[in-house]
């Protein structure tokens, strides 16, 4: 299980959800039927145990300043990323407690503008009917706004982590990195910031890293990127601000994910314990890698 501040799930903002909720279905993720929030969003997930994989587009464009936590409106926020690109808009860190969470992350500078509340009715595997109530502390970044977070605590984490919703044809069982691209000039900032969050930091090719409860969290610059990840979308090359352009997940069986993939007709690379899919305008501008075990 995830804890306070480990990787929960980045969003993949994205044109067209349907397709993309193909796709990743093709790759043999168990995905969930497309649900709206009230905020204007529409949402797909692949859910883990402790974290998920989430695709969200815009499905009503008359709703984006509704429910706003402060001065942030989590809708208009999508939307204004996907007028310049698809990709991660925003990403959730796990939490067991938002209030006090977001407590200590405002000892470390970071803004919180608000709390929301939302739940959605359930049916589990065995026909028992309830409700789940997930709140989200906001904390949006107005210097790097592909950078913002918000913290996730799920009170009915039953309703939610069901074993049979955790099961993927592909294997995929977690999430265990997220990749951030983004110049040197702002990596101090960047240091200090997570610093806050995390305890020390190893320094790698281009960048540095930190541990999370769920998975490392890496900055680096694009030249280290496109030298230890993958080639970049142009999009995401040449802009100033920093954003996550790749995420990493882990597999119990390489050779069935490899069908998957294969199956799929997507192309792929093998890079060490694992590989990488090639063409990240099919993920939102996002590099998936897959890792085996141990």
């Amino acid at each position: 299980m995830n804890a306070s501040f480990g990787i929960d799930h980045p969003l993949l903002a994205t044109h067209d959800i349907e397709v993309l909720r193909e796709h990743l279905s093709s790759l043999g993720f168990n995905m969930t039927t497309i649900g709206k929030h009230p905020w204007g969003t529409s949402t797909s997930l692949a859910m883990f145990d402790g974290c998920l994989l989430e695709i969200m587009g815009i499905y009503d464009d008359t709703l984006l300043d509704k429910v706003p936590a402060g001065n942030f409106r989590f809708g208009r926020h999508v939307y204004e990323h996907l007028q310049v690109r698809e990709g991660v808009a925003l990403s959730a860190l796990h939490s067991t407690d938002s209030v006090k969470d977001a407590e200590h992350a405002q000892q470390f500078g970071l803004t919180v503008a608000g709390h929301l509340e939302f739940g959605r009715d359930v049916t589990l595997p065995n026909g028992k009917q309830g409700r789940t109530k997930t709140t989200l502390a906001l904390m949006p970044d107005a210097q790097f706004p592909r950078l913002s977070f918000f913290l996730c605590q799920q009170h009915r984490p039953e309703l939610i982590y069901v074993p049979e919703w955790l099961s993927h044809p592909n294997t995929v069982d977690g999430i265990c990195g997220v990749n951030i691209v983004a110049l040197e000039k702002h990596h101090a900032k960047l240091k200090a910031q997570f610093g806050g969050l995390y305890d020390g930091f190893e320094t790698i090719n281009g960048g540095f890293k930190f541990q999370t409860a769920n998975g490392v969290l890496r900055v680096m610059n694009a030249v280290a990127f496109e030298t230890n990840i993958s080639p970049l979308p142009d999009g995401i090359r040449h802009e100033d601000s920093p954003s996550i352009a790749g995420m990493d997940f882990t597999t119990s069986d390489m050779n069935i994910l490899l069908e998957w993939i294969e199956k799929s007709k997507t192309d792929y690379r093998v890079i060490e314990n694992g590989v990488a899919l090639s063409k990240p305008s099919l993920t939102a501008n996002t590099v998936m890698r897959f890792f085996g075990g141990p």
